[in-house]
Parts: structure tokens; C-alpha cells; sequence
């Protein structure tokens, strides 16, 4: 790789790192846009580029996480039953998701994420108290909801947060406790999903050198290299932020992705 690819995939390593640890994302949704430019100004087969991009991201939630969640930990906000609950639905559907987004029409998928997180971003906007009856599903629950984060997740090369987070603060888990343990179920996601990339593209023709199936090892070096710096420091940035400031920091964060998969829809 030449200095300036260098360059350019340390500045959004960073980033990524600082997002997953303020907000319990992945940084996939982040990451993949600028990435896939990023390859294709690279000269990537522009079929590969988006596949490439998305598993890279993938591989690269896997150290995101571990160096965010370690922060989180420390300041005893991860809820790990919970994690506990929903990871062996999650492992499924990270697998399963990859496999899924290549099956259906791209232009229809990025529409219903685009609707589905500008409805997440709105209900956390409006801060509409859930029913204080209302918690976390039994374990029969959890391993559905996992599932369909993890599908979700995978289907678009993310850690989850945008699913999981909502998801948690709907059931009265407090903002920052679903933003530590979201952080902490980025591992399993990534995980899955990129072991299922690595089969999917193993036969692929034409990928570049230093790629193991879809995961391009040498983009994976250099943004989990700044990513891991970062995510502590988005940690550190999230504990001291009160509850709705952080909400609306994650609302925006949610539609500006959705705003992205509109766009994506609709060109």
C-alpha cells in the first residue's frame, strides 16, 4: 500500500474506534462507504469492492470491540447476562446475514434500513419513556432478538449498535449500559460474519493480493491498528456525557446512516 492509502485508512480507523466506544457501534456503517471509495479509487474490481468492504469492517469490529469493551468494563456498565442471552442468537445470525444480502436486490435493502433505522433514531429522539412494566424478554426472547440483530448486523457490515442499543433502551436498560453492552456483542458479530465472508469469497476470482476470502489483511492491519487507540477514548467521552446528550449524539449518529442507505436506494 502506498503512504496515502496508509493515511486515509489510519484517519477512519481512528474515527471508527472513537464511534464504537462513545456509542456502542461497530463503525461499520461508517466504515464500509468511506472504505468501498476508498478501494475503488484503488483500482478494485467495482463487483468486489462493497464485498471487500463490508467483510474488512467485519474483521475489524473484532479488535474495535475488544479495546471498547475493555473501557466499558472497567467501569462496571457492560451487562454481560445480557450478553450472555442474546450472543448465540447473534452468532447465527451474523453468519446467515452475509449469506442473505446476497440473495436480495440491493437497492430494496438499503430502503428498508433507511426506514427501520429513522424510526430507531426518532423514537430515541423523542425520549418517549417506554411502560415502566416493560424489561428484557426470557431467553426464548433474547435468542430471537439476537438473531435478528446479528442478521442485520451482518447483512451490512456492523457491530450491531444501531440495532441493539434501541432495542435495549426500549426495554429500560439505561443509555449507557446498552452502549457498553452493545460494545461487548460487536465481538460476536464480527466474528460470525467474518468467518462466513472468508467462505463466501475464498473462490472468488480476481481479489488482490492479501485477501483471505473477502477481508483485505492489509486494510485490517492498518485501521484496527488507530481503532483500538480510539475506542477507549470514545468510552471515556460516553461516561461523561449525561443521558439525553447522548441520546441525541446517537440519534443523529442513526440518521445520518439512514439518510446514507436512502440515498443508496434511491441513485
Amino acid at each position: 500500500m502506498d503512504i496515502g492509502l496508509i493515511i486515509a485508512l489510519l484517519a477512519l480507523g481512528a474515527f471508527v474506534g472513537f464511534a464504537a466506544g462513545l456509542l456502542g457501534v461497530g463503525g461499520g456503517m461508517i466504515q464500509v462507504p468511506f472504505m468501498t471509495y476508498i478501494l475503488a479509487t484503488q483500482g478494485f474490481a467495482p463487483e468486489y469492492a462493497v464485498h471487500v468492504a463490508i467483510a474488512t469492517s467485519l474483521a475489524t469490529i473484532m479488535f474495535t470491540s475488544l479495546s471498547s469493551v475493555r473501557a466499558h468494563h472497567k467501569r462496571g456498565a457492560v451487562l454481560w447476562p445480557v450478553v450472555a442471552l442474546l450472543a448465540p442468537g447473534i452468532l447465527i445470525g451474523s453468519w446467515v446475514g452475509p449469506w442473505i444480502g446476497a440473495q436480495m436486490n440491493s437497492a430494496a435493502l438499503a430502503g428498508f434500513f433507511a426506514i427501520f433505522v429513522a424510526l430507531s433514531a426518532t423514537q430515541m429522539l423523542i425520549d418517549k419513556k417506554p411502560a415502566a412494566s416493560r424489561e428484557l424478554p426470557k431467553a426464548p426472547g433474547m435468542f430471537a432478538a439476537g438473531g435478528a440483530i446479528g442478521t442485520l448486523a451482518g447483512l451490512v457490515g456492523a457491530g450491531g449498535g444501531f440495532v441493539s442499543v434501541p432495542f435495549m433502551t426500549w426495554c429500560n436498560v439505561k443509555i449507557h449500559n446498552a452502549v457498553a453492552t452493545s460494545a461487548a456483542l460487536g465481538f460476536p458479530i464480527a466474528l460470525a460474519g467474518t468467518l462466513s465472508n472468508v467462505v463466501q469469497g475464498w473462490n472468488a476470482p480476481g481479489l488482490p493480493a492479501g485477501a483471505f476470502g473477502f477481508v483485505y489483511l492489509p486494510a485490517l492491519a492498518v485501521i484496527s491498528a488507530a481503532s483500538v487507540i480510539t475506542a477507549p477514548l470514545g468510552a471515556k467521552t460516553a461516561h461523561s456525557l449525561p443521558v439525553k446528550t447522548l441520546k441525541k449524539v446517537f440519534a443523529l449518529m442513526l440518521y445520518a446512516l439512514a439518510a446514507y442507505m436512502a440515498y443508496h436506494a434511491l441513485k
